[in-house]
């Protein structure tokens, strides 16, 4: 039977919505919110037609970054309900990483292959606004090749406020600094309403969206992100995904879009029942059709769709390369906030590993830097078993956030008492 029969057989709807794509037109939203919620033979249909956008736009390579993730403090004055990472600074397991400890794991990471560091964490009460920037500088004076991808439209908003400097004016400071580019995290779902229930006091969705377009007004490109698997429909992701669209077509400044699931395991919204009706985290069918709608709707104008190996484990990440993703994400080395909200998938997936799941799943591999450019295609299988310096390492030597929360060289009261370089 031919795809064209297929399409003939499946829901009119479906089908209208399929035979826009692969005629490289757009679809509303409501179309991709049908395609969201389609079941059965229709959703395959869906995901084979996200698989073709992904061969046309990409081909057959899927790409990966070594980076390490440093997530500098757990200390946070926002109470987001999903958010099982964060601690009040008089809670014992909040810590807090000084800079010359976060340049040590920068180029330890370096040493190791890594090209990039993505700093995040939490926003910790009375923070010097200038820290962002000193741990960039610093970082830089070290590492002047390294890729900084660091800090959230919630950071950035939080540390202008706390520096007393306009936003704009702040994150040319930041990119004065070494910034290379901001994760699009904070987004959550891009829908006020839904936002004032599971993270009340979170940046509002025009500050998220000024934040961003700004960014890549003056040259410095974000990932875009959405979270999902918790009180939101299908038409409010399929919202979210406009959003995103329209701001890519002002601006092409979007590298990537990763959909993050929701991990409910330690979440306090989900274990203390704070809000009615929320789910435990999407199901796989809901994963497939997310990375695939993502596919079909931003085709275009996101080459790229990443899949997040610590949010759904390997073996679903695998699938996921068949669904319209071609990107696998890093290598991470350190990965604390999915790790503290209970995702069982580990910390580190070392290159070669990655390598070995993406030819397992009939893809090339290709390194990446940040920006998409390619640093090395392994075209043989022979070329997969390479090994890196992080190939070689043993990674419990890195530690983990369990671990980390229990060290007292880094408890965030005791730090923050003596060392007042990071308080105001």
């Amino acid at each position: 039977m031919t795809f064209d029969s297929l399409l003939r057989k499946t829901d009119p709807i479906i089908a209208s919505a399929l035979d826009l794509a692969l005629d490289e037109k757009d679809l509303s939203e409501d179309l991709a919110a049908e395609l969201l919620d389609c079941e059965g033979a229709e959703m395959s249909m869906v995901l084979m037609v996200a698989d073709e956008l992904r061969r046309r736009t990409i081909g057959n390579h899927v790409t990966y970054v070594v980076n390490r993730n440093i997530n500098f403090t757990n200390v946070c004055i926002k109470r987001c309900g999903f958010c099982a990472f964060s601690r009040d600074f008089r809670e014992e397991e909040g810590y807090s990483l000084p800079v010359e400890e976060i340049v040590a794991r920068a180029k330890q990471a370096w040493k190791l292959g890594a090209t990039e560091v993505c700093i995040q964490a939490g926003l910790p009460p009375e923070m010097n606004g200038r820290y962002y920037i000193d741990i960039c500088e610093a970082i830089k004076k070290e590492l002047p090749d390294i890729h900084i991808h660091a800090f959230s439209p919630e950071e950035i908003l939080y540390g202008a406020k706390m520096s007393s400097i306009p936003v704009r004016e702040y994150m040319k400071m930041l990119k004065e600094s070494g910034v290379g580019s901001h994760p699009g995290t904070a987004a959550e779902i891009l829908d006020q309403q839904i936002r004032d229930i599971i993270s009340p006091g979170r940046i509002s969705v025009k500050d998220w969206i000024t934040i961003i377009k700004y960014a890549h007004l003056i040259g410095i490109p974000t990932t875009s992100t959405i979270m999902y698997g918790h009180v939101e429909t299908s038409k409010d992701k399929a919202k979210h995904l406009g959003i995103l669209r329209t701001i890519q077509k002002q601006t092409r400044g979007f590298s990537e879009f990763v959909p993050l699931s929701f991990v409910h395991t330690e979440a306090p919204m989900y274990n203390r029942s704070t809000i009615t009706n929320i789910r435990p985290g999407p199901d796989g069918s809901e994963v497939l059709k997310m990375h695939a709608v993502a596919r079909i709707f931003l085709h275009r104008y996101i080459n790229n769709i990443q899949v997040s190996w610590v949010k759904e484990g390997v073996r679903m990440s695998q699938i996921l390369l068949g669904a319209g993703a071609n990107d696998f994400g890093g290598t991470l080395i350190n990965e604390s906030i999915s790790t503290a909200a209970g995702a069982p998938h580990g910390q580190l997936l070392k290159p070669k590993e990655i390598r070995s799941v993406i030819r397992s799943a009939g893809k090339i591999p290709a390194q990446r830097s940040t920006s998409y450019r390619i640093l090395k295609i392994y075209d043989n299988e022979t070329e997969d078993e390479e090994e890196s310096p992080l190939d070689r390492v043993d990674p419990t030597q890195f530690g983990s956030y369990h671990e980390l929360i229990r060290l007292d060289q880094f408890r965030y009261r005791r730090y923050n008492s003596s060392n007042k370089q990071q308080t105001a």
